[in-house]
């Protein structure tokens, strides 16, 4: 069994259980929560980043970060499932996978900023520096979406990204992006395990 340490409202973790999903591994997958904060958490001697996912393996060697175990997964489903084995899809999947990586790292530390920052000590410029990333990023994708039978590495990253900024953010990113907006709907209709994995609030 391998297992991924992660935590439920983690976009790069939901990248990873999404991946599984689509590539029919998600039996041969158990998931432990990993707590970051905790240093008493094995995470710190499985990741010695500290950081999630990580994905365990049978024979206890440790995979980290999503790329790494989206490409890991994806060999053990026979390869070219999600990362295409031919030059141009192949580069451009990893590009737009790069792309919406970077979206959820610029949102996650918008989100890290606030939470472990008082209001008064919130650095404005840092901020908007991250915000600025987020804004040309779904630029691009908006004029250039993936198309919408997608299952790659760059659509999966995306709709978890997406999926973060519904979370986070209130989902004010839809605002001016329809064809972003349009393209989630048909992933989560195709993709069962985005609805499945959505984060939920504890009431």
């Amino acid at each position: 069994m391998l297992v991924l340490r992660s935590s439920p409202a983690s976009p790069f973790g939901r990248k990873v259980w999404i991946a599984a999903a689509v590539l029919g591994l998600t039996e041969r997958l158990e998931i432990v929560l990993a707590d970051t904060n905790d240093a008493q958490d094995s995470l710190r001697r499985q990741n010695p980043l500290g950081k999630i996912p990580a994905l365990v393996l049978e024979d206890g060697a440790v995979l980290y970060d999503s790329r790494v175990i989206l490409e890991y997964l994806d060999q053990l489903a026979g390869g070219g499932r999600i990362i295409p084995a031919a030059a141009a899809p192949r580069f451009a999947a990893l590009t737009r996978q790069a792309l919406a990586d970077g979206v959820m790292d610029a949102a996650v530390l918008q989100v890290y900023e606030t939470r472990y920052r008082e209001p008064a000590q919130y650095v404005a410029k840092w901020l908007d520096h991250q915000a600025g990333k987020i804004a040309r990023a779904l630029e691009a994708l908006e004029a250039a979406p993936p198309e919408p039978a997608a299952r790659d590495v760059g659509a999966i990253a995306l709709a978890c990204a997406l999926g973060y900024l519904d979370l986070r953010f209130g989902g004010r990113w839809r605002e001016g992006h329809p064809r972003l907006v349009a393209w989630l709907d048909a992933f989560a209709d195709g993709v069962p395990a985005f609805e499945e994995t959505r984060f939920k609030a504890p009431a």
